[in-house]
């Protein structure tokens, strides 16, 4: 069975790089009888590149080019932890990506064109390889109805129907590099056309990890039909 993961920046670099977790997922993606296509976001140093392109004057594409740079830098590492059961090259094409599944356990992404978020590449590569489910990595243990760090009115959602989950982030998805979203609304949309079962989780919660990659029960939400 084929997973995507969507392996949120911020997890892989809240600051510095934490190894410790990279090594701890690769561990994970290793044992496990899955095969996966991952794509890693940017975090926060793809926001402050992002916003220091546009101070700089640069347009909002130069800003998502800049951005895409560090989503691939983060890419890299997984890749480098995941060494030897993975494809060597971290891919910006969807269909090589499939390509290379063939022959390998694993392939790492980063982003791939200005406009495009990496929630939208993650939904786009399962898509072409067929998974059977996608696993959103963030720094936030599933879905709220508002910000949890902004809000303590915010309700969590255990389960919702995709249709609800392209409501949540139209409400909230400016199209800006860097932005953050529930997640973003073009990839909700893609998740909902193609029916795509995905599980939202907190990346450093490894139990809820594990059991969102065999679509078992967890803390987090799922949006299924």
């Amino acid at each position: 069975m084929r997973v995507v993961i969507s392996f949120g920046g911020s997890l892989i670099n809240p600051g510095t790089p934490d190894t410790k977790l990279l090594l701890e997922m690769a561990r994970i993606i290793k044992k496990s009888s899955h095969s996966f296509g991952i794509v890693c976001g940017g975090g926060t140093v793809a926001r402050e590149y992002a916003e220091a392109m546009r101070k700089a004057g640069g347009s909002e594409s130069d800003a998502d080019r800049v951005a895409i740079l560090a989503t691939r830098q983060n890419a890299e590492l997984l890749a480098a932890a995941l060494r030897g059961h993975v494809h060597p090259c971290v891919l910006d094409d969807f269909k090589k990506a499939g390509e290379a599944l063939l022959c390998s356990k694993a392939v790492v992404m980063g982003g791939t064109i200005p406009g495009i978020t990496t929630d939208t590449d993650s939904v786009l590569l399962a898509e072409e390889i067929g998974a059977a489910r996608i696993v959103n990595m963030t720094n936030v243990d599933g879905i709220y109805s508002e910000d949890p760090r902004k809000s303590k009115r915010a309700k969590k959602y255990g389960r919702l129907a995709f249709d609800e989950l392209v409501d949540l982030a139209t409400k909230s998805d400016s199209r800006r590099a860097g932005e953050h979203f529930v997640f973003d609304l073009l990839a909700c949309k893609l998740i909902a056309r193609s029916k795509i079962e995905t599980h939202f989780v907190n990346g450093k919660n490894l139990k809820d990890v594990e059991a969102a990659i065999d679509g078992k029960k967890h803390s987090g939400t799922v949006v299924r039909g």
